[in-house]
Parts: structure tokens; sequence; C-alpha cells
């Protein structure tokens, strides 16, 4: 992926999540304070993360309240700013409102990872078109406050890749460059576990619409489900899920714990660079 300012991400690579809210599944309420998100963010820098994605609105399953753009801002901006001219990663901004990633991408982010694939803010695809910035087109149904009480499908893989497929069009269409387009199953959202594995198995033919690939499984429910809620035994269980996404193709893989990730990573590319994968 070549970004605006020239800067090329080569794949596969880790993303570092930084959650600057109270209320996230996993880490709401650590890095309220910017000084100690801007030293994350560093931190999972150093540990070999070539993108920080910053949230604040949390989406997680239950419980999740919405907020305006301008709570969302006040969570983010400071961290952008405080990282500016100190991070060398490019910056995501994990956001559906075109407000809130006019004002990041203004202060130096890159990237927009926006759920709601365009959708939920109608100016938002002529705000990444513009800004030649980098998206990340997620497939999910409802939103972030109800989500979980969506997850019926007839065919979950068909209707990911279909969906995908046609928000891909439609960012096209909207002026953003192919080459700036990543497209996330949305591991967790309007999915339950079993869906989850499915999505799993079936990353090729995600792969098949030819567009890069992100896999957020970390400490997802179903993840946890399955290895355990230990927090050394659940971060086994993420690792397991990086590598084998990695070995399926995958370009990008969201993480909490970078370093475990990274480890993860090196070695499923590894292998699949020597046996033609």
């Amino acid at each position: 992926m070549r970004l605006a300012d020239g800067r090329i991400i080569r794949f596969p690579v880790v993303v570092g999540i930084l959650n600057v809210t109270p209320d996230s599944f996993s880490d709401g309420g650590r890095y309220l304070d910017p000084r100690r998100a801007v030293e994350h963010a560093l931190a999972m820098e150093a540990a070999g993360a070539a993108i920080i994605d910053i949230g604040g609105e949390s989406t997680r399953p239950v419980g999740a309240a919405a907020v305006s753009a301008e709570i969302e801002m006040a969570r983010v901006m400071p961290v952008v700013e405080g990282l500016a001219g100190r991070l060398r990663a490019p910056l995501s901004i994990d956001t559906r409102r075109a407000a809130v990633a006019r004002a990041a991408l203004a202060a130096g982010a890159a990237i927009i990872n926006d759920i709601s694939a365009l959708e939920h803010d109608p100016e938002m695809a002529a705000t990444v078109a513009r800004a030649r910035a980098g998206v990340f087109l997620m497939h999910l149904r409802g939103g972030p406050t109800d989500h979980a009480r969506h997850a019926r499908y007839r065919d979950v893989l068909d209707e990911v890749v279909r969906y995908l497929a046609a928000r891909a069009r439609f960012a096209i269409g909207a002026g953003i460059a192919r080459s700036r387009i990543v497209l996330d199953p949305g591991f967790g959202f309007a999915k339950t576990g079993r869906h989850n594995l499915i999505l799993m198995g079936g990353l090729w033919r995600l792969r098949a619409l030819g567009f890069p690939l992100l896999v957020g499984a970390s400490r997802k429910r179903f993840v946890r489900a399955l290895a355990g809620d230990g927090a050394d035994v659940m971060e086994y269980g993420n690792a397991a899920a990086h590598a084998l996404a990695i070995a399926a193709g995958v370009s990008l893989i969201r993480a909490h714990r970078v370093d475990a990730a990274v480890a993860a990573m090196r070695i499923a590319a590894a292998i699949a660079a020597e046996s033609g994968g």
C-alpha cells in the first residue's frame, strides 16, 4: 500500500490497537490519558507494529455507548497531535465519522478504518478520496451498539464476500484508489463463534476479490471461548489465529499484544513463502 506521502507499507504487517475509550471490551479506560496513549503507541511501534490504529468509540458486542463526533475527537486528537513527529509508523483512525476523519487526516493520520465501510456518513468516501488516504472497509450489520443481534445469515461467507466486493466497488467509484483499499471481514461484528470460524476457514474466498485483507481476531469472544480466558492462554489463542490468517494470505493482522502478533506473523509468513503460499 502506497500512502499519500509516498510511504509504502509492505505486507504482511501488524496493526497495533490503541483504544482511547472508557469502555472498549479489552482495554477500555487504560489509555484515556493522552500521555499514556502516546507512550503505548510508541511502545507498539518499537515492538514491530507497522500501523497504529486509534479508536475513540467503543464497538464491544454488548453495552457499547454511542458517542458524538465531538467526544470522539476530544479523545483521539490529543493522541494524534502528541504523536506528531515522534511516530514513524502511519496512523490509522478507527472512525465512522467524516468530521473526525478530516481532523485526524489534517493532523497527520494516513488511513481511515471505517467499520461501516463508508456507509454511516455520506461524506466519508469523499473525505478519504480527497486526502488520498488509505481505507479499511469492514463488514458489519447494525451499529456499534447493537450488532450482536444481527448475527443471522443463510451463508455467512458468501454474504460477507458479496458485501465487501460491493463496498470496494463503491469506494473506487467515489474516487478512492484501488491500491489504497483494504477489506476486513469483521470478525466478532454481527458474527457468532461459528460464523467467525467459517470466515477464518474461507479467507481464500475473500482473497480472490483481489484486495489486501485485514483480520482483527485479537481477544475476540470466539478466541476466548476456544482458548480460555486466562491472559496468557488467550494470547496463545490470538497467536494461533494470527498465524493461520497470515498462512492463508492475509496482509494485515490487528492486535492488542504486538510482540506476540509479530512473532506469529513472521513464522507463518516465512513458512508460507517457502511453500509457495
